[in-house]
């Protein structure tokens, strides 16, 4: 076991942290949606049409460009709609469930590989470089693992994988056989999972710690022409279940933070389900317009009440629109409450740690980058981000290799994001260039 220690990145304090461990029972929702962008990199042709009936783990589109590649139901039931968008692309399909209890059962004894794809676990691996679904032509160089989610006001791993820790192991064993390299499991310091078969690595330090992506970086870094997988322990247990028992566990729980949640708690569900089975009657009655998001602050989806939960379905946020509509001074207010990670308001003095309430208010425009380091302080990968994000920008391929295209996934610029002082969505930057480097080189 080996123990790394990463000083870069930020721990953002928000409020709204969940106190207790304990599970609420799972309301039940009206309706679930399968959202394909969720499974970036696939192109969905459907295998099932409006009003067809479908069991839990039954196939509803395959990928375009790969017919062995599908994304399944989560639950039994009726296509109760296919929600498209501009040029007709898929944008939700829509299932009423019957509570009939159908669910698909897959033949143990196929090929391992062969049953990922059929059940639709393979679509939640991700492979790098581009962050997309794996191709099932090219075998990884390696598999990391994760087994924490250091996101800000991220559930632990450990309570949603619940139960199904007992097959973590298989679930190791098979994506073992699945590479010619090693799979590692990156843990807190406080949780270690032993006995998996994984080689263990110990990290300390910030977020974006958790990231799978980081730590493959700082324990084997990809490079040109080399393919690795990342995917966390809950997915890793759902793999292992479904090779011991045959079936496909779509049950998760959900963390509802946030400040605007009335009490931050663990609750039961079935992915994709409605935002509104989650937080009807949990969200804090007040005048401030709320802002949902399905996921973490830094790289989840806006949503609403009446939208879906997105993969990897285990987080929803609610924050403020805007705290404060008419405040003196406006950014120049010298009040102790203004929180910012630089120490350009005097709350730093009060520690920069503390518990905040922040808002989803951009509190600037776009401007030039500045080139000040700020992006490598977030990002604990032995790149220079800021001239990647200008190579990007320019498209210029051959600076983009050398300056660590193939290692990064827009994730990892989530927090350099939240600190840019020059406001530039970076993480759509980042997949526009992963997305040009795919054409390109593919």
């Amino acid at each position: 076991m080996a123990l790394i220690k990463l000083r870069r990145g930020f721990d953002l304090n928000l409020k709204g942290k969940i106190t207790q461990d304990n599970v609420a029972e799972e309301l039940g929702s009206n309706t679930y949606a399968v959202v394909p962008d969720d499974f970036y990199g696939i192109i969905p042709r459907m295998e099932k049409k409006e009003g067809d009936t479908v069991a839990a783990g039954e196939p509803l589109y395959h990928d375009k460009n790969d017919e062995k590649i599908k994304v399944t139901s989560p639950v039994a039931g009726k296509v109760k709609e296919v929600v498209r968008g501009n040029r007709r692309k898929i944008m939700a399909i829509v299932i009423e469930p019957d509570n009939s209890g159908n669910v698909k059962t897959f033949d143990t004894k196929e090929n391992p590989k062969a049953l990922l794809l059929e059940s639709g676990l393979w679509a939640m691996i991700r492979q790098r470089p581009y962050d997309i679904v794996p191709s099932t032509d090219v075998r990884p160089r390696d598999i990391f693992i994760t087994a924490f989610d250091s996101a800000p006001l991220a559930p632990s791993l450990s309570l949603v994988m619940g139960e199904n820790i007992k097959y973590l192991k298989k679930g190791v064993e098979v994506l073992s056989t699945m590479t010619d390299g090693k799979v590692y499991l990156g843990c807190p310091k406080d949780e270690s999972l032993d006995d998996t078969g994984a080689e263990i690595n110990t990290f300390v330090g910030p977020h974006p710690a958790g990231n799978a992506g980081v730590q493959a970086a700082n324990i084997k870094p990809v490079n040109k022409g080399e393919v690795i997988w990342t995917l966390d322990v809950v997915t890793a247990a759902r793999i292992g279940r479904l090779l011991e028992t045959g079936m496909v566990d779509y049950s998760t729980v959900v963390a509802l933070t946030g400040s605007g949640v009335e009490n931050p708690c663990y609750v039961k569900a079935t992915m994709g389900c409605t935002i509104k089975s989650l937080l009807d009657n949990r969200i804090v009655n007040d005048d401030k317009a709320k802002r949902i998001i399905s996921g973490n602050v830094l790289t989840g989806v806006k949503e609403d009440m009446e939208g879906y939960l997105h993969a990897p379905y285990r987080h929803l946020t609610v924050i403020n629109e805007i705290n404060k509509k008419d405040e003196f001074m406006g950014w120049a207010s010298l009040s102790p409450k203004k929180y910012s990670i630089y120490r350009v308001f005097t709350s730093w003095l009060l520690g920069r740690h503390k518990e905040v309430d922040l808002d989803a208010k951009l509190n600037g425009g776009e401007r030039a980058i500045v080139m000040s380091g700020e992006y490598d302080k977030m990002l604990p990968m032995d790149i220079y981000a800021e001239f990647l994000i200008k190579a990007i920008i320019a498209f210029d391929i051959d600076k983009m290799e050398q300056l660590g295209i193939y290692e990064v996934a827009p994730e990892d610029f989530a927090l350099a994001e939240y600190a840019d002082t020059s406001k530039l969505e970076l993480q759509r930057i980042v997949r526009e260039g992963l997305d040009k480097m795919r054409a390109e080189m593919c």
